[in-house]
């Protein structure tokens, strides 16, 4: 399954994304008002960079499920959705690079928030994105039981038992050995229940029907795996200015990847299985998932 025209497909990318950005900056407090700082701090963060893969998945879902002539309160409701998922990856990105953390400078090619701001700010600035994303998603303009299942998705791909939990592990069995489905299952929960969760939240926003609901269940899966195996790859492959952040840091703090246990192009193969996975599970929803199987493309051929 392909997009619609090659060119359609960048295009759609470069528009989300604006349209994502936008939002986000109406959403997030001005760094003129009271504190400033912290303010300030927030919109670092979050604004200005990354390619909004989780933002633009969580679109895709909604264009694959919502119904015909795009209500204009589903676009509203899925652009906050959108947004909503960059605030909580925002402040994941924010914590991570802590010193307490993965003690890391750069982010998107440019210096980490707490080396920017202050690690007080970074960390205040994180907790703040976070109740900031919930009340985005209580104000979306859709029936009040789907803002209820919105928020109980991103709340538990956020917690102990998706990305919170995940970066637990991760940090606790650095040194350490991992079996390779010890290693799956930590970056189920650390990158993959986000990536899942924006997923979701795409087709619950537009009134996903429930064999709608169970393809992008299995698309989501399988993307969410090959996000993290790419990136595991891109760790060894590329360089920290196409990155945008330090290459080679999984190595450097001895931390089990794919290409620790299974070698590159080992690694490769189950990304491009993962991606053949990703498109057979979206064959249920026929061509208005083509911006999903793109999607998954995407997320497979990266180089940075």
């Amino acid at each position: 399954m392909k997009a619609r025209t090659a060119m359609d497909f960048p295009a759609w990318m470069r528009t989300c994304a604006e349209q994502v950005e936008r939002r986000l900056g109406a959403l997030l407090p001005q760094d003129d008002e009271a504190p400033a700082h912290l303010h300030g701090a927030m919109r670092y963060a979050v604004l200005g960079g990354g390619k909004r893969v989780r933002a633009l998945l969580v679109l895709a879902a909604g264009h694959a499920c919502q119904p015909a002539g795009k209500p204009v309160a589903i676009v509203t409701a899925l652009e906050s959705a959108a947004a909503a998922v960059e605030m909580i990856h925002g402040y994941s990105l924010v914590h991570d690079d802590l010193p307490c953390m993965d003690n890391d400078t750069l982010r998107r090619g440019k210096p980490t928030t707490h080396v920017a701001y202050g690690e007080a700010a970074a960390l205040l600035a994180g907790d703040a994105l976070q109740p900031l994303a919930f009340e985005t998603l209580a104000g979306m303009p859709i029936a009040p039981a789907l803002i209820v299942q919105s928020v109980q998705v991103l709340a538990r791909a956020s917690g102990s038992l998706g990305m919170a939990g995940g970066q637990f592990i991760d940090l606790d069995s650095t040194g350490h050995g991992l079996s390779l489905d010890q290693l799956r299952g930590m970056h189920t929960m650390k990158t993959g229940a986000l990536l899942a969760a924006s997923v979701t939240l795409g087709g619950v926003v537009a009134g996903a029907s429930s064999p709608q609901r169970q393809a992008l269940e299995k698309y989501a899966a399988a993307i969410g795996l090959a996000f993290q195996v790419v990136d595991d790859i891109l760790d060894v492959t590329a360089d920290s200015a196409s990155l945008g952040k330090t290459a080679g840091k999984d190595a450097q703090d001895n931390k089990p990847t794919y290409v620790s246990l299974m070698g590159v192009d080992a690694a490769r193969e189950l990304a491009a299985q993962l991606r053949d996975d990703a498109h057979q599970a979206l064959r249920p929803l026929g061509e208005a998932g083509a911006y999903l199987a793109a999607m998954a493309d995407f997320i497979v051929a990266r180089e940075y």
